[in-house]
Formats: C-alpha cells, structure tokens, sequence
C-alpha cells in the first residue's frame, strides 16, 4: 500500500517493512496492534496530537503501553502547559484519524518528540498513515525522514 508516508520514506531511499493486520474499529490501542503484528508493545510507537499554550500543536510519538507525560512534554516544547487536542480535531489538524496518525506526511510539519526508548531498539513501528499497516523502520531512519526531537515524554502505564 503506498500511503504519503511510505512515499516519503521511498523517496528518502530509507528502508522499511510494511505489516499489515485486521483493524477492530472498536479496539484501535496500540498494545492490541502490537499483538496483531507481532511486535512487542513498547516498540510499537503511537502518535499523539497535543497543543501548548505558548508554541501550538505538536506531535508526540511515544510507546504503545504508555502514557504521555504532559508535563514533561510541555518541558520539551517550551510550553507552560499543554494538553491533548480533542479527537474531534486530530483529523482536520493532520488529515488522518484516530488509529492511522503519523508524523510522516502530516497535513502540517508539526513539531515532533519522540520519546527517548525508541532509541535502545533496532526496529520500531509507526502507522503508515492509515488503519491497519504498520511502518517497521530503524529509529535513526525515522529520526531522519521526520526531524525529530528525541526527549523523555512519556511514563508507564498504571
């Protein structure tokens, strides 16, 4: 499938691998996509859409078993505070919905973090831009074709 990230990631000559898996429209959590893909949990890495109060909307790319630390990623931003941005707005501010975000080929060139874990890993994976396929790319690749910036934004889960 040739999705705006893939086509981005071919024209950067970066390497990857497509996995594809059965969406549940009523089950899009990162940790079930790891399952369907074979992957474990924290290398599969969701994007997040957030907005601070001093430098706007930005993308946060954190592990799938997860959460985002708001305060740390306001620290990474310059913000003072920041916060998700309701779902309602992911699809107008990106052009993908919920399940298929990435910071590949995003309708705007947001500010991406990424948290830092992804870089003890060969291999992760990120939505190709749409429900059910899978990017697996070398983190240094994906640091590469996004500009990132690699900060300590997210915590583990409960």
């Amino acid at each position: 499938m040739k999705t705006n990230a893939v086509r981005i990631l071919d024209g950067l000559k970066i390497a990857y691998e497509l996995r594809e898996y059965e969406v549940d429209p009523d089950d899009l959590a990162a940790e079930s996509v790891a399952e369907k893909i074979g992957f474990p949990a924290e290398q599969v890495f969701k994007t997040l859409v957030a907005r601070g109060d001093r430098n706007g909307v930005c993308l946060a790319v954190i592990p799938g078993n997860y959460e985002l630390d708001l305060k740390a990623l306001a620290n990474a931003t310059g913000d003072r505070k920041i916060q998700l941005v309701p779902l309602k707005e992911v699809h107008p501010l990106t052009g993908y919905i919920r399940g298929g975000v990435t910071a590949l080929g995003a309708k705007k060139d947001f500010p991406v973090f990424l948290d830092e874990t992804a870089e003890i890993f060969d291999l992760i994976s990120v939505s190709a831009g749409v429900r059910g396929t899978q990017i697996l790319i070398a983190p240094a690749d994906y640091i590469r074709a996004v500009s990132v910036t690699v900060a300590a934004i997210s915590s583990e889960k409960r």
